[in-house]
């Protein structure tokens, strides 16, 4: 599973780019260059949705096939939050804790976007909910 958004990216009168992501109304940024602009977007998109998680809000899934869209990563700390989240499922951070050997405390933090596991952590969590860690690098 990859987490990607698609982000419009749009150049201003003023030479600066905006940037304004599809499935989350309240996520924009903008910057002086476009690589700035992705810079800042990546950043913007992964405070946005470590909030949204933090607040235990509904996050809406990246819309695929999107015409002229740039599409986004979060940062990997909020990659890994996130896609916990969406493989737990309706599982019970208890079930995951039970799973892992661990407390229920340590099986939470794995969806907390500022917690850094580690590989061997994330693989363990992968593997008690059914999945297989991937890793790649761009």
């Amino acid at each position: 599973m990859e987490i990607r958004y698609p982000a419009h990216i749009e150049p201003q009168t003023d030479g600066t780019f905006l940037v304004q992501f599809v499935d989350l109304p309240d996520t924009f940024t903008e910057g002086g260059s476009l690589d700035e602009a992705v810079f800042n977007s990546v950043e913007v998109l992964s405070a946005m949705l470590g909030w949204h998680m933090e607040e235990g809000g509904q996050i809406a899934a990246p819309s695929l096939n999107v015409l002229g869209a740039h599409y986004i990563a979060p940062d990997a700390k909020t990659q890994a939050a996130l896609l916990l989240r969406l493989a737990r499922g309706d599982r019970s951070f208890a079930d995951l804790a039970r799973a892992l050997e661990t407390s229920w405390p340590v099986a939470k933090r794995l969806e907390d976007p500022k917690h850094w596991p580690s590989l061997r952590t994330l693989d363990r969590a992968a593997a008690a909910l059914g999945k297989r860690l991937v890793l790649s690098f761009e």
